[in-house]
């Protein structure tokens, strides 16, 4: 039998640490928290749970504060929680029956993580590898031309972590974070520049996008990048671009998102129907829109693919004086955001 440890980082999460470790606790063997500069009461909260609680002090990264905690686990298994997750009686019995079914060569188990409101998904749900081995045995395999096996063996559960956030939300933090490791020269890896311009589309305002300009500017000088990579850029930049009102960048950016071979995205199609649909072209905003819609695919806002683009149609029609059409684009909008962020509502 494995034993388990709970593994968090904390700031001032006194509203919401007790309900997670409530529900976590009793099926772990150690909890591990890790303050990293509170000044509520989250220290004194996570003491009724375990002596096991650390200082560390913040450094503006989030992966070295999450090693620091890690090597203050014990356990044979990690499992990797924030204190704004919870886990309902049944996904606590799944998580229970995973423990004990455990087998020795899973290294990495990915559980559902569930966003009700998407906060910080693209979609209502999505997979995140959420409990670690703690020590890894390399293997050597193939019986000729062998080799060491550096590839984990990941386990995708039928675990479920709901997340229920409270209070103020974390995205002004994040571009802080961006933007700093960014000024200091931290080189971002595709994963995180990915991450960034989600975040943007998420919840980022016009400031948000203007400082995230030379970020992205950099991002697209780089050699060999690919398609995606290059799309996730320019749908960054052409919001920025359309916000900042730099015209000529703004359509450098989008033509370049259509020429050369690149059949575009979702996110820069509903850059040019919203361009137009300001500048009083409401026939071509109407075509870009419908083009977000048929022709082309989302790379970091899933919105654009869907809601967004049919309330960009629907704002088209009002500008025609089409209400009922509108109204119909508006339900559809509605009905996308549901089936996609709700479907079992």
């Amino acid at each position: 039998m494995f034993t388990y440890s709970l593994c968090m980082i904390v700031k001032n999460e006194e509203r919401i640490l007790a309900r997670c470790l409530d529900s976590f606790a009793p099926l772990f063997d150690e909890i591990v928290v890790v303050d990293t500069g509170s000044n509520d009461r989250t220290k004194e909260i996570a003491a009724t749970y375990t002596d096991r609680v650390f200082d560390f002090a913040w450094v503006d990264d989030f992966s070295a504060a999450r090693n620091f905690a890690f090597s203050k686990c014990t356990g044979d298994y990690i499992y990797s929680c924030d204190a704004d997750e919870v886990l309902d009686e049944v996904n606590r019995e799944r998580f229970s029956q995973l423990m004990q079914a455990m087998l020795p060569e899973i290294e990495i188990v990915q559980m559902k993580y569930v966003d009700p409101r998407s906060t910080v998904l693209n979609t209502r749900e999505e997979w995140r590898a959420k409990l670690f081995k703690r020590l890894r045995s390399f293997r050597w395999e193939d019986p000729v031309h062998e080799t060491v096996r550096t590839e984990p063996v990941v386990f995708d559960s039928d675990v479920e972590i709901l997340h229920e956030p409270e209070g103020e939300a974390h995205d002004k933090r994040d571009f802080s974070i961006f933007q700093k490791a960014y000024q200091n020269g931290t080189p971002f890896s595709k994963k995180l520049y990915a991450m960034y311009a989600t975040e943007l589309f998420k919840c980022g305002e016009p400031a948000d996008f203007e400082s995230a300009i030379p970020v992205f500017e950099a991002r697209l000088a780089m050699e060999g990048l690919e398609v995606d990579a290059i799309l996730v850029a320019l749908g960054v930049l052409a919001r920025g671009y359309r916000l900042t009102h730099d015209t000529t960048s703004f359509l450098k950016v989008t033509l370049r998102g259509f020429s050369g071979g690149f059949l575009g995205s979702s996110e820069l199609c509903c850059e040019l129907g919203q361009y137009f649909l300001e500048a009083g072209d409401i026939g071509e905003a109407a075509r870009w829109f419908e083009r977000a819609l048929r022709e082309t695919e989302p790379v970091s806002d899933a919105r654009s693919g869907g809601d967004l683009a049919f309330l960009g149609l629907a704002s088209c029609e009002e500008a025609r004086g089409h209400e009922a059409e509108a109204k119909e684009y508006r339900k559809r909008a509605a009905e996308w955001h549901k089936n996609v962020f709700d479907p079992y509502a």
